[in-house]
């Protein structure tokens, strides 16, 4: 088992805490050809607004190659090794950000850096360091983001697998603010196909979730967000609706 791709530092307990979780309507579809292209069309209303979004992915052994079409267009490349996971994207513009990011070790430790060059302004809009160690029911990561302004340590443990009960944290630090923010989760399975998840975090913001699958790979999310610290105002709600072959 390699490490996986950049992206995968910290993603256990990102999906976690924030994976799902909706405060509008979204609607998903993915669809397979012959040839093995997976594609997906989503389509996201918020404050009255629709955003959508096309994407195409094709894998071939130990390469994915994946084409968005939305407002940032780009090609993605994907190649994975059993010591290293590398991935490339330039936006489809004239002047396009071009992002290289690299993880380098293996499936119980691994180490990597993510940048991203404008070649409009000639200057790096993104750098960003990794650090994850794995173990059979625990993922720890670090990760220094923000051009090295945030800095984020997250915790992800399994309690128990045959309900897919997990808890998990991370805490973000922000050097030019000098402000904290912490968030736990919790999710549980309450039969194979349905889930149920909650958080909550240092400003009194509580959310929970329902996941169902009511048929194989198709799920409907139901989720609401209410602050603590203001139960006058208005709660969020959202609901999401994913359907595949």
């Amino acid at each position: 088992m390699g490490p996986g791709l950049y992206i995968d530092i910290g993603k256990k307990a990102r999906d976690l805490l924030y994976k799902d979780y909706q405060t509008h309507q979204k609607f998903t579809l993915t669809t397979v050809t012959a040839n093995g292209v997976a594609i997906t069309a989503s389509s996201t209303r918020k404050n009255e607004m629709i955003f959508g979004e096309i994407q195409s992915q094709l894998k071939n052994k130990n390469v994915t190659v994946d084409v968005k079409a939305n407002s940032d267009s780009n090609v993605e490349l994907q190649y994975f090794h059993e010591y290293a996971g590398v991935n490339a994207s330039i936006g489809l513009t004239a002047n396009p950000v071009v992002n290289l990011a690299g993880v380098f070790g293996s499936g119980a430790l691994a180490v990597g850096a993510d940048v991203s060059f404008d070649t409009a302004t000639g200057n790096f809009t993104k750098y960003n360091a990794g650090l994850s160690l794995i173990n059979s029911d625990l993922v720890a990561a670090l990760n220094l983001n923000n051009k090295g302004d945030s800095l984020s340590a997250s915790y992800y443990h399994v309690v128990s697998p045959l309900t897919s009960t997990a808890v998990g944290a991370e805490m973000t630090h922000s050097f030019s603010s000098n402000e904290n923010t912490l968030t736990f989760g919790t999710q549980h399975a309450l039969d194979p196909l349905t889930t149920v998840k909650a958080r909550f975090d240092n400003y009194g913001r509580a959310s929970a979730l329902l996941q169902h699958q009511w048929r194989p790979k198709s799920f409907v999310t139901i989720s609401g967000e209410v602050d603590t610290k203001a139960i006058e105002k208005s709660s969020k709600v959202g609901l999401s609706l994913v359907l595949k072959p």
